[in-house]
């Protein structure tokens, strides 16, 4: 699968809101399983918490579009394996602001985590 560009990202960033983030990851949590749902709280805090560069919020917010949108490359309907173009454009978009996340936003994406599954190996959340 080839990794999306910023131009299709950007498509992507008028599908993101707060309340359209929520929204999908309380219907799809557990389908689209640990490592994508902490990708995307990771970014969600991680931009919430003001500390990403403004260049990189477009990729951000775009990535959560991508990720809210159930209509996709692969589709969501197809269980986890619909997570799979999800979590690799969760992924990218982390690479890019890895830097910027604090610890503050780890610790709250793992205790929003942890209220969505219960209690995670720290092994199941390497995301790269």
């Amino acid at each position: 699968m080839e990794e999306p560009t910023e131009a299709d990202l950007q498509k992507y960033e008028s599908k993101f809101s707060p309340a359209k983030f929520a929204d999908k990851i309380a219907t799809v949590a557990k389908k689209a399983g640990v490592k994508t749902v902490y990708a995307a709280l990771l970014l969600y805090y991680a931009v919430m918490d003001g500390d990403v560069p403004l260049k990189h919020k477009a990729m951000v917010v775009g990535a959560l579009g991508y990720f809210i949108l159930p209509l996709d490359f692969i589709p969501d309907v197809l269980g986890p394996l619909g997570y799979t173009d999800d979590l690799t454009t969760l992924v990218i978009a982390l690479k890019a602001i890895w830097n910027s996340i604090t610890p503050a936003v780890h610790s709250r994406a793992r205790t929003r985590l942890e209220a969505i599954f219960g209690p995670v190996e720290d092994r199941d959340l390497k995301l790269f």
